[in-house]
């Protein structure tokens, strides 16, 4: 390993694979070597686990680099990134791992290849821990799109625990540098979107059932606005047995946010969970600034880890919010604003 790698800490702060997938991602743009330790020595079963591992074998062959200890549990690994590569690239968790958590650390390197970028991930679409895929493509998509990212999302087949077997094509065309954000107003709601899926053996009166519920919680708290939540049985395009629910709200603001289901009726929640946007904020070329609702340890870890390997500075600072009764924050960064040099 070259000695002047970076080092990164893995048991830091929440000490767990958003670490990874952050250094990685910025190691493969910025052309940093690093070596990273004591991996997610936060969690029950430390070290790499199959996602992580296919995560960081996708960072690898997306870069042109050399990974090192990167095995099932391994603990310390080692990556010496090379140039940025477009082109087709596939990785397979071969479980239920989140194919979105793959997308969180591929995409930003793939906007610094020199043509577009096409990948294949495959695992599980709609897992716990995770971002469900919906989410990405309806939320996700369009707040980083504001950056200046472009990507194309197809959703070929839905995978759930414990077995997968998703997989989705994403398209990504590379862009000379990213440009800074500001979503600091949250705006007002004025629809509620959203879709009740089962798969499988699970029955289509569950959805309808989830659907009814869905509304009469949101009615509770909101009574005058259009609200759709869709039932839809999933028969051709799923793999496994699963169910969920997924709702969107949508506002002339800045951002439309999107949470949970159990999280709407919580209307202090804001724009977009920042940890997501942490990488971008960190790679534009000037100053961004959103407006998020408490501050988390995932946050707080994705800003450490950004600051350790670019020369971004972020900021965070209390913010009264006159759209709820609760404290929201202000995330402010000085991009380090890195230029695609293959384009």
């Amino acid at each position: 390993m070259d000695s002047a790698a970076v080092e990164i800490d893995g048991s830091v702060m929440e000490g767990g694979g958003q670490i990874l997938r952050v250094s990685a991602a910025l190691s493969c743009i910025t052309g940093s070597a690093i070596k990273i330790i004591k991996i997610r020595a936060g969690r029950s079963t430390p070290g790499l686990r199959p996602q992580h591992l296919t995560g960081l074998q996708l960072l690898s062959d997306l870069c042109s680099g050399s990974l090192q200890g990167a095995s099932i549990g391994s603990t310390d690994i080692s990556l010496t990134p090379g140039k940025v590569r477009s082109g087709n690239h596939t990785a397979d968790t071969q479980t239920a791992g989140s194919v979105c958590l793959l997308l969180q650390a591929a995409l930003p390197c793939a906007l610094y290849a020199d043509a577009a970028s096409q990948l294949l991930l495959k695992g599980g679409t709609n897992a716990e821990m995770a971002p469900q895929i919906d989410y990405t493509v309806k939320v996700f998509k369009p707040v980083v799109e504001k950056f200046g990212v472009h990507f194309d999302c197809d959703i070929r087949m839905r995978g759930y625990y414990p077995k997968g077997g998703g997989e989705v094509v994403v398209t990504a065309q590379p862009l000379k540098e990213l440009q800074p954000v500001s979503m600091t107003d949250r705006g007002n709601i004025t629809k509620i979107h959203g879709r009740a899926f089962v798969a499988g053996v699970l029955p289509f009166k569950l959805a309808k059932d989830m659907s009814a519920a869905a509304v009469r919680t949101i009615r509770k708290e909101i009574k005058e606005l259009y609200i759709n939540i869709q039932a839809v049985q999933e028969k051709e395009k799923a793999y496994g047995n699963g169910n969920g629910i997924i709702s969107s709200l949508i506002g002339p603001g800045e951002a439309a946010a999107a949470v949970r289901m159990m999280m709407i009726v919580m209307m202090s929640l804001t724009l977009l969970p920042p940890p997501q946007l942490i990488i971008f904020m960190a790679l534009a070329k000037g100053t961004s600034r959103i407006r998020t609702g408490a501050v988390t340890l995932h946050t707080q870890t994705a800003i450490h880890i950004a600051e350790q390997l670019t020369q971004a500075k972020f900021t965070i600072t209390k913010s009264e919010d006159e759209l709820s009764s609760g404290v929201t924050y202000i995330i402010e960064c000085q991009g380090s604003g890195v230029v695609n040099p293959n384009l």
